[in-house]
């Protein structure tokens, strides 16, 4: 190569602020996941002092990552660190919800362990509940790097400033996709390939509603792609299989994908 191009590389790279990588700012959001449920961890805490511990320790390890990520030069991070503590009871609670919804939904689930510790969606799902607490405290960088692993372990893609309710059961969850302006209420189910989207991408849209509302108590299967700031899904919809929607419907409407297919007995035909 050119010369030239290495002392470009060089140049280029003195001008960017080193931040930690992305798996230390993972692993600080499993390590609270961990202590939250010890399900996920291989060693149990021996006092309440202890979990008092480890949660100033994570406390701590937050306010470096703001202050390495430069999230906000006026801010006292130590603070902003502790109001984002001070929020965790609530991301706990609404987590047990999205725990008892798979739990009652799926078959498949014989316990809270299993759920736990195997289940994507609830990995993505908790992934995203901490990083929407983060966005809400308007914490830049750190909320996205969050979602962005947990899409890269799952397949599951959830932006973090959506706005989801409690009682979320995401079944499979590979493929799915939740828009950034999202609104999805309580009690909803989605399967795998839902996208809920916008109608165009422009950068012009970048502080406007552009994805879908989904009202309480909706389940959408498999494949189907909603689009659409102006678009909302009625509470207690069906939104069926490979179902492409970009208006609204009312409560109580079943959508379903009407596909041909004919069904050959090739011996009758010879």
């Amino acid at each position: 190569m050119n010369p030239e191009f290495y002392q470009y590389i060089f140049n280029k790279q003195k001008g960017i602020e080193m931040v930690p990588p992305n798996e230390r700012i993972a692993l600080w959001a499993l390590d609270l996941i961990a202590l939250l449920y010890p399900e996920r961890s291989e060693f149990l805490p021996a006092s309440p002092e202890v979990v008092q511990e480890k949660f100033s320790k994570l406390t701590t390890e937050l306010m470096i990552l703001l202050e390495a990520t430069k999230a906000c030069s006026s801010w006292n991070y130590y603070e902003k660190a502790s109001e984002f503590f001070d929020r965790v009871t609530d991301v706990y609670k609404i987590l047990n919800t999205d725990i008892e919804a798979i739990l009652e939904g799926d078959p498949a689930a014989k316990n809270r362990f299993e759920v736990i510790r195997a289940y994507p969606g609830f990995y993505a799902i908790a992934f995203y509940r901490i990083a929407h607490a983060l966005v809400q405290l308007e914490i830049p960088l750190i909320p996205r790097i969050l979602t962005e692993h947990a899409h890269s372990r799952t397949g599951i893609d959830i932006h973090p400033g959506a706005v989801i309710g409690k009682h979320f059961f995401i079944d499979h969850g590979t493929g799915i996709v939740v828009g950034e302006t999202s609104i999805i209420g309580d009690h909803v189910k989605l399967y795998q390939g839902v996208t809920l989207g916008a109608l165009s991408v422009d950068k012009s849209m970048s502080f406007i509603k552009r994805h879908p509302t989904v009202e309480d108590h909706v389940i959408i299967y498999s494949g189907a792609t909603i689009l659409g700031g102006n678009t909302v899904i009625g509470h207690h919809s069906i939104i069926g299989g490979n179902v492409w929607l970009t208006k609204s419907i009312p409560p109580y409407t079943t959508v379903y994908h009407k596909s041909e297919i004919e069904v050959v007995d090739q011996q009758t035909n010879i």
